[in-house]
């Protein structure tokens, strides 16, 4: 995934950056990078590697060095960045968050036979941000560059710009992820999540639309090319990956969590399904609110039979080898015993994606005795891998446990139901449930419904991305 932070101030404002970008490690853990500006001695730029080390830690030494009116930073799941780049359109700085699905396409297409070259990473692949400044940089301005980056790319392109004159900030062109301004006394600050500048002394001021062009200076904010009028923002945001003081179209994280487990469990009150359980509990951390909501429609006990331990494995991204986080997953979770043996329990997870993790857990808490385990997911059964944003770490849809099952059942002729497999209530559906009770041990599943999702995030459904569910764009 990815995230970001900028801001512009008549004062210098590298702490501001510094704790804004920090504030973002929970949406990737391989590289940190900061730029900041000054109008005597220019750009100022620092990358680092924070796969085993937080941002703050590896960042610290560096903020002596750093001075300046204005400045954009980033944490990055993919690439490094910001990057510099100097063309005809001047010198700037340039992160972005999203997904470029036609990276070698483009490469070929607008630059293989003009001559031009790009810095390969190890892997041989183009930097991502490096290939969307060049592509901003085939236009006369910087504005009809990003539009003609937005529209080229297959994929998604949230765009940061830091020029001697302040910020350009352009949200993707379906809005798929946030950005929104703060105001502070002294300056503005731009961010992908609400909450980080609000410790900073910056409060609410816009939030820009689908496809819209902003310029940030100290003085406040102008629109260089308006929003459009069609959104495609995320259901994952509220569901998992926001943060939960975080606001997104004016609806807050962690109150949608709670409504999505009220939801829950009033429809299963209504279609008589509601087990018989000791307690309601969540899976850290995401899963807490939405287990919380449970319990209170539900009236059943909230308890924590697990606990996260966070002084050293803090973030739960961490590390990128799939075989490690599992490792590192399975040891952050401590057991309380007295909550777990010869009780009957209910967790309630944000998702449940390959079902590795879970299926650990399920027989660690049955060899601490438990009687019973019933699992519920936050959202529907996942059936695609996202293909607009970069953040999830299957290669293949066959990889999530959904449509492994499938498979497992149908082979590929269950491939062309999947539909019905999505719904639960259907027969297909309830045989998808029962054959991941009996691989995965649980005593119950149950998905919420995408109705049901909606009707907690609250706005209108047109404007919600649910192709991970649904696989219709």
């Amino acid at each position: 995934m990815g995230g970001f932070f900028g801001a512009v101030s008549k004062r210098d404002c590298v702490l501001d950056i510094f704790f804004g970008v920090d504030y973002h490690s929970h949406l990737g853990t391989r590289r940190g990078g900061m730029v900041v500006y000054d109008a005597k001695d220019g750009f100022q730029r620092q990358i680092h590697n924070i796969e085993n080390t937080p941002f703050r830690t590896k960042f610290e030494k560096d903020m002596s060095k750093f001075h300046g009116i204005s400045g954009i930073g980033c944490i990055s799941d993919t690439d490094p960045q910001p990057l510099l780049v100097r063309s005809h359109l001047g010198l700037f700085a340039i992160t972005t968050v999203g997904i470029i699905n036609n990276a070698d396409a483009l490469v070929e297409e607008y630059f293989g036979r003009q001559g031009s070259q790009f810095m390969a990473m190890s892997s041989g692949a183009v930097n991502s941000t490096e290939l969307t400044a060049a592509l901003i940089n085939q236009k006369d301005t910087l504005v009809e560059g990003i539009r003609h980056a937005q529209e080229v790319i297959d994929g998604s392109a949230t765009i940061l710009i830091l020029t001697p004159e302040g910020i350009i900030a352009a949200r993707d062109k379906l809005g798929r992820l946030p950005v929104l301004i703060g105001r502070g006394e002294e300056g503005f600050c731009v961010s992908f999540e609400s909450f980080a500048y609000q410790k900073l002394g910056y409060s609410n001021a816009y939030e820009l639309g689908p496809r819209e062009i902003v310029k940030v200076t100290a003085e406040g904010w102008e629109t260089l090319s308006p929003a459009g009028k069609e959104m495609q923002i995320c259901a994952f945001l509220w569901t998992y990956y926001g943060y939960p003081n975080s606001n997104y179209e004016g609806v807050n994280v962690e109150v949608m969590r709670y409504r999505n487990g009220e939801i829950m469990a009033r429809d299963e009150i209504a279609r008589g399904q509601l087990p018989k359980v000791d307690y309601v509990a969540g899976v850290p951390d995401s899963g807490l609110p939405h287990a919380i909501g449970y319990a209170n429609r539900s009236g059943k006990f909230f308890a924590r039979p697990f606990v996260k331990y966070t002084p050293t494995w803090p973030r739960s991204f961490m590390p990128a080898n799939q075989n490690i986080r599992n490792q590192v997953a399975k040891m952050k979770q401590i057991p309380v015993p007295e909550l777990i043996e010869g009780k009957k329990l209910l967790f309630v997870d944000d998702s449940i994606v390959r079902g590795t993790q879970l299926r650990e857990t399920i027989e660690f808490l049955y060899s601490c005795g438990a009687e019973e385990v019933h699992m519920r997911s936050a959202c529907p059964p996942i059936m695609y891998g996202c293909k607009y944003l970069n953040f999830s770490r299957s290669n293949s849809d066959m990889e999530l446990l959904a449509r492994a099952t499938v498979q497992k059942l149908e082979g590929s002729e269950g491939q062309e139901h999947l539909d019905e497999y999505a719904d639960c209530s259907s027969e297909r559906g309830q045989c998808l449930l029962k054959t991941i009770c009996e691989d995965l041990g649980f005593n119950s599943l149950g998905y919420q419904s995408l109705e049901g999702l909606l009707e907690a995030i609250g706005i209108d459904k047109k404007m919600i991305c649910t192709y991970c569910w649904t696989g219709k764009e």
